[in-house]
């Protein structure tokens, strides 16, 4: 099919080429690779016959599309979860010589009220057929709401550690397993911050720091989210074997301020492990990502994320970052350094909405300063800091605003300095906007009828001093 929307596919984020992409899944390194499966429609551009899609990377940058891994039946639908490397064989899948990669996914029936359980499915080669295991379900409660297991190998305990959510309860259940195949009960955690919509999505990982080891449980709230709608929050702690337990006074947090970062998962086995975990989220929103106007793909996933923890005065924060390897896709760099604008705008040519921007400001008077991609009495996004808050304006972004939760002004903190770092990535659709190091993060989807052609500086009410703008296409 014809792509019919090439001004807004993404140009260094993974879309499939065509149909229909939501929550990551199954994130794994084996052999060289990682491997990224995601929930997917092969027969349509909006969600029904949902699967999992499959991609590969040797640098988390440039992905090739594989055939699909695992397929929706006419009785069940397969939602989201985890895959994981049996380098030891305790599922028995792997023969002699090999080494299986197990996915542990939910099953959904079709008809509605139907069940949700947890099933096992297999591959002996790198990833490239599955085989669904015969005797699933592998975990059952007869719940219609029982889903999303994110399963890893928890070594001090030599076991399998699964945590999968009860959404409608607010609750992540936590269970284990010596071969993927018995599961038992350690406990619960929850409910939990942010409990007016359903939770979806747990992820649970450790991230060394410079005070030990805490684990991070992350979930996503379908409702509820400081954006309006729908995103994810996070709780730090300990996990002993057993339970999870939140840090004393530690609040739930956001892991991202804006309106289309959902479903995040980390990857399971990387090899520099010891620089943190790395994630990715679906760069869409339940609420209007049907009707997002891309054709014939519907969907994107984030930039991959760099993980790590900060203290501040809140207890611990999880900074956010581009992995590395964004880097690599650098070109053409342009830099401007050493402006002083008491209000008004200042403006510079921008070729193409692929790029990253790295912005320094020193705080003065201004009521409000930022960055406007594109043209001002065109469509355009503002990126800017307002009474102690980093803001991202997309009420005139272009198609989409007419949606009723689309527009408006989604914010993050932006710290007590008196210096402000914005490092912005833009690709076509998408801006994700690391403040300070990554501190915080708001994710937005932009839809302008005409691509900008300009980046500006502005202050209102006020002055700013621009110290250093870096600008670089992405190849």
């Amino acid at each position: 099919m014809h792509d019919t929307t090439p001004a807004f596919r993404p140009g260094y984020h993974f879309t499939p080429r065509r149909n229909w992409i939501n929550d990551p899944n199954g994130l794994l390194w084996f052999d060289g690779e990682y491997h990224l499966f995601y929930q997917y429609n092969p027969n349509g551009d909006v969600w029904g016959d949902i699967g999992w899609g499959h991609a590969v990377s040797t640098d988390l940058q440039h992905w090739d599309e594989l055939p699909i891994a695992l397929h929706a039946d006419e009785h069940t639908l397969i939602f989201s979860g985890s895959a994981v490397v049996d380098t030891h064989n305790t599922s028995g899948f792997a023969g002699p010589g090999e080494t299986a990669l197990v996915a542990i996914y939910t099953a959904a029936r079709r008809n509605p009220g139907g069940l949700q359980n947890q099933h096992l499915a297999y591959s002996t080669d790198r990833g490239r057929t599955w085989t669904k295991y015969a005797r699933n379900p592998v975990l059952d409660l007869g719940m219609a709401e029982f889903r999303d297991p994110k399963v890893q190998w928890y070594a001090p305990g030599g076991f399998w550690l699964m945590a999968v959510v009860l959404p409608e309860l607010h609750r992540v259940a936590f269970y284990a397993s010596a071969d993927l195949k018995s599961w038992r009960h350690l406990s619960d955690f929850g409910p939990a911050g942010e409990v007016k919509g359903i939770w979806e999505c747990p992820d649970l990982f450790p991230v060394e720091w410079e005070g030990g080891t805490a684990w991070v449980l992350k979930v996503d709230v379908f409702d509820g989210h400081v954006s309006g709608s729908t995103g994810g929050q996070y709780f730090v702690g300990r996990f002993d074997g057993e339970r999870f337990t939140p840090r004393p006074g530690q609040p739930a947090r956001w892991s991202d301020f804006g309106a289309d970062f959902y479903a995040a998962l980390s990857w399971n086995g990387l090899p520099d492990h010891a620089a943190g975990p790395v994630w990715i989220g679906w760069m869409n929103n339940h609420r209007y990502a049907q009707t997002t106007p891309t054709q014939p793909w519907r969907g994107a996933l984030s930039q991959p994320r760099r993980l790590s923890l900060r203290e501040d005065a809140r207890g611990l924060l999880l900074v956010q970052e581009p992995v590395a390897q964004l880097a690599a896709r650098r070109a053409g760099h342009i830099r401007h350094a050493g402006m002083r604008l008491d209000n008004g705008a200042h403006a510079w040519p921008l070729t193409g909405m692929q790029c990253e921007i790295d912005a320094r400001f020193a705080l003065r008077d201004a009521r409000e300063f930022g960055l406007r991609l594109g043209d001002a009495d065109g469509d355009h996004t503002l990126i800017g800091y307002e009474a102690g808050t980093v803001f991202v304006d997309r009420s005139r972004s272009g198609l989409m605003t007419e949606h009723p939760d689309f527009p408006g002004r989604r914010r993050a903190p932006a710290g007590p300095s008196s210096e402000l770092r914005l490092r912005i990535l833009v690709d076509n659709c998408s801006v994700e906007v690391f403040v300070n190091d990554g501190a915080a993060v708001i994710t937005e989807l932009v839809f302008p009828a005409t691509p900008a052609a300009a980046l500006a500086l502005y202050a209102a009410d006020g002055g700013v001093d621009l110290l250093s703008l870096d600008l670089w296409q992405l190849a």
